[in-house]
């Protein structure tokens, strides 16, 4: 028999005592799910007063039910509709990429369907492709602009190879991808507050996006890397 982990998430503390919209009700849901899958659930986490725009790493809970789904082997998280996962699309992706990671799917106990396999969601599988298409985009530009430059000192009798910034040199695509991907996540959208420097480093630290230093991702550091 497969094994599962609930997940409940409420955004502030009356809905977490309120037996209507609160932790009950989802509860009740998640049970209902494994029960008519013959799934086993053998453990519940939840986060209480916490936003759907809050990353993996700020969630107690759902951080929690990652790390007991690989000490487990649960091959599945179950919540009882997508935005308890996640309000906000791109955090959800990237609690979704996490858990893929580890091998375990996340799936909705409303639809039964798995938020891992994006076919089911044309908005996540948009947001995938955008993600993937920018990050490959930046790198291609930044890698012919980089060969260009060394070209001209080339023929100019100068170095070819400088000092890069991050983000800047070709054989470091980490650096690209993770570059390409702090300036997605702080641009602006229509309708929406741009998100916070300090939310962009916890989105980089928890896709495991190194400094060059090796060190966690600050608002500071984020600052500095994209008015570079």
């Amino acid at each position: 028999m497969a094994k599962a982990i609930g997940y409940l998430r409420v955004s502030s503390a009356k809905q977490a005592r309120d037996g209507k919209d609160g932790f009950p009700r989802q509860r009740e849901a998640v049970r209902a799910y494994c029960t008519s899958k013959r799934i086993e659930l053998v453990e519940e986490h939840a986060d209480a007063g916490v936003s759907g725009t809050m990353p993996l790493e700020g969630r107690e809970g759902l951080s929690t039910a990652l790390a007991r789904c690989t000490e487990l082997g649960a091959e599945v998280l179950v919540v009882e509709k997508a935005d308890r996962l996640g309000r906000d699309l791109i955090v959800s992706e990237m609690a979704v990429r996490a858990f893929a990671e580890a091998g375990v799917s996340i799936v909705t106990a409303d639809t039964g369907q798995s938020l891992t396999d994006a076919d089911n969601d044309p908005s996540r599988k948009l947001i995938r492709q955008v993600l993937n298409a920018v990050a490959e985009y930046e790198r291609s530009a930044l890698v012919a602009k980089l060969r260009a430059a060394r070209e001209r000192k080339r023929r100019s009798g100068g170095h070819s190879v400088g000092c890069y910034r991050f983000g800047e040199h070709p054989e470091r695509p980490h650096e690209i991808e993770t570059l390409a991907l702090a300036r997605m996540l702080r641009r602006r959208v229509p309708d929406r507050k741009r998100r916070p420097l300090a939310l962009v480093a916890e989105m980089l630290n928890q896709e495991n996006r190194l400094s060059r230093t090796g060190r966690p991702w600050t608002k500071t550091m984020v600052r500095d890397l994209l008015n570079a």
